[in-house]
């Protein structure tokens, strides 16, 4: 069975904030999904349907039938960490982590 595939790399928020997202359409069906995309109040929502919109373009164009194609694989990585400080007591400082994501879709 052939599959298409998309990926979005360091994307400006946390992995742990994306997988809540990722893991409402992961096993469903692509219309399905992009569908239930539109109504989650999450900011990761809007990145996630524009990854699965583009992994279902690129089925098309390796010429897989897009009618009944399901997401098979989401997965949601760290990426690249911004390392920040922020001004504390006594001249000292605290760390601030930025994190990023890394997404992998797989659609069959």
């Amino acid at each position: 069975m052939k599959t298409a595939q998309a990926t979005l790399r360091n994307f400006r928020q946390a992995p742990r904030k994306m997988r809540m997202v990722a893991n409402t359409v992961r096993g469903k069906k692509v219309a399905e999904a992009l569908v239930n995309l539109d109504f989650v109040a999450k900011k990761a929502s809007l990145p996630i349907k524009t990854l699965i919109m583009s992994a279902l373009a690129n089925a098309k164009s390796l010429e897989i039938p897009t009618e009944n194609l399901i997401i098979k694989t989401i997965k949601v990585d760290s990426g690249a960490i911004l390392y920040r400080r922020m001004p504390a007591a006594r001249g000292t400082a605290h760390p601030i982590r930025k994190r990023t994501s890394q997404i992998f879709v797989e659609l069959a």
